[in-house]
Formats: structure tokens, C-alpha cells, sequence
């Protein structure tokens, strides 16, 4: 299935506005990002399970558990502070 993702702040910076990637069917959102860590280079030291990345499905804050469909937006962006 194909899915559609979002890099925003820095993740932005590192890897470029998106791409539409494959995935398998019934795969997690935590699956996708593995998937997104196994091919190295900058999506590895971005994305490291170390750092702290926030992510949303089809608009909405979601944990590493939720099953992505075929379709669907991914965004990937950093933690937001405020002051």
C-alpha cells in the first residue's frame, strides 16, 4: 500500500517536504518508521529511535501502534516547546 509522508522543522531540513512511500499491508506506524530507519543514512539519524519524533496519522497526534491504510498522510516533525 502506498502512504504519503509529511517532514516538518528539522526533519524538514534533513530530508526534504515528503515522499510517498510502500509499506505492507497492515502495517503500524512504528513499522513505518523502521522501515523508514532501515535505509540509512540521514532517514537513520533523523529518525533514531533515541530522538525524540512526534508523528500524525491523517492529521491527528498518533503513537508508533496505529495501522496505517492505504492512502494515508503520515507527518513526522520534532517536539514543540513554547515560552
Amino acid at each position: 500500500m502506498k502512504v504519503t509522508l509529511r517532514y516538518f522543522a528539522s526533519l524538514r531540513e534533513a530530508l526534504g517536504p515528503g515522499e510517498t512511500v510502500e509499506i505492507a499491508a497492515g502495517s503500524t506506524l512504528g513499522q513505518l518508521r523502521d522501515a523508514l530507519l532501515a535505509r540509512g543514512g540521514r532517514h537513520a539519524e533523523v529518525l533514531a529511535r533515541g530522538r525524540a519524533v512526534r508523528s500524525a496519522l491523517n492529521q491527528t497526534m498518533a503513537d508508533e501502534s496505529a495501522a496505517l491504510s492505504d492512502g494515508a498522510e503520515v507527518a513526522f516533525f520534532p517536539p514543540v516547546t513554547g515560552g
